[in-house]
């Protein structure tokens, strides 16, 4: 490498050096996530006070992530440092509805444990939730990196700015996309392969609802595509795999793809249909 190309990338380094990076932030992710969920957890606590301190360590490395921006102010970060941890509570109330969703809705599962300990939707779930709450403090990209981490180790990528409600179940879930705008009822049942999309991605409809809303109850197969900003499915309704879908179907619907009989003739065989 010539000196002035490498005076130039030492130049980017420079100007880098104030965005905290994706391995600081996951990092920091899997412990917060550890400590919420102890069967996630690497750590082992001896008493209450060492817990405790656990957590203030907690809080002092989220306000290094934040020292790490541009944009860096040591009262606003502390400020935005005490809103996340206070949120901790309600973000575990919400997973812990997430976990039983998928412990109910899945008959292989065996404990609840099992589901924290080793389903890539709960995972993927976690890092939505918490980077829900990072986003709505206004810090899009840490929160971008988190739920880009779990679509990296999962395959799941569910975008910070949607919204998911309560009790959402994800089986299996490689595949699955959940776009920015999406919004996503209670009671929701999601297996891999699933995407919730746009019709269009010209960048002038950024500032729009470009992904579909799926209501309460309802169940969205394998393999299934909804598209849309404007698409609505009703609650209670199941869209079977493969499906694709661009228009709203009203509650109580049953939507499935249905393949078209084919003929296959053996020469030596009478005629198999299929």
């Amino acid at each position: 490498m010539d000196k002035t190309s490498l005076n130039e990338l030492f130049e980017e380094h420079l100007k880098a050096a104030r965005c905290p990076s994706p391995g600081v932030v996951s990092g920091f992710f899997n412990r917060l996530l550890g400590f919420l969920f102890p069967e996630f957890s690497s750590e082992e606590f001896r008493s209450a006070k060492e817990f405790e301190s656990y957590l203030e360590s907690l809080k002092e490395e989220f306000f290094t992530i934040l020292e790490r921006r541009t944009d860096h102010d040591a009262g606003s970060d502390q400020k935005l440092t005490d809103e996340l941890f206070s949120q901790l509570p309600d973000i575990r109330k919400a997973l812990k509805l997430d976990i039983q969703a998928m412990f109910d809705g899945d008959p292989a599962a065996r404990s609840n444990a099992e589901v924290v300990r080793s389903y890539p939707g709960f995972y993927a779930l976690a890092s939505y939730r918490i980077a829900r709450v990072i986003l709505e403090r206004d810090l899009p990209l840490i929160a971008r990196m988190i739920t880009s981490h779990a679509h990296n180790r999962t395959g799941i990528d569910i975008h910070p700015g949607a919204q998911i409600g309560s009790y959402c179940c994800i089986d299996h879930g490689t595949g699955i996309v959940i776009g920015e705008t999406t919004r996503v009822g209670d009671h929701v049942k999601i297996y891999q392969g699933v995407t919730l999309g746009a019709l269009s991605v010209r960048k002038e409809d950024a500032a729009i609802k470009r992904h579909p809303t799926i209501e309460d109850y309802v169940v969205l197969y394998a393999g299934a595509s909804i598209l849309g900003g404007e698409t609505v499915v009703g609650h209670h309704s199941v869209i079977g795999g493969n499906v694709w879908l661009t228009k709203s179907v009203p509650p109580h619907s049953r939507v499935y793809y249905r393949a078209q009989f084919v003929n296959l003739v053996d020469e030596d065989k009478d005629k198999v249909t299929l």
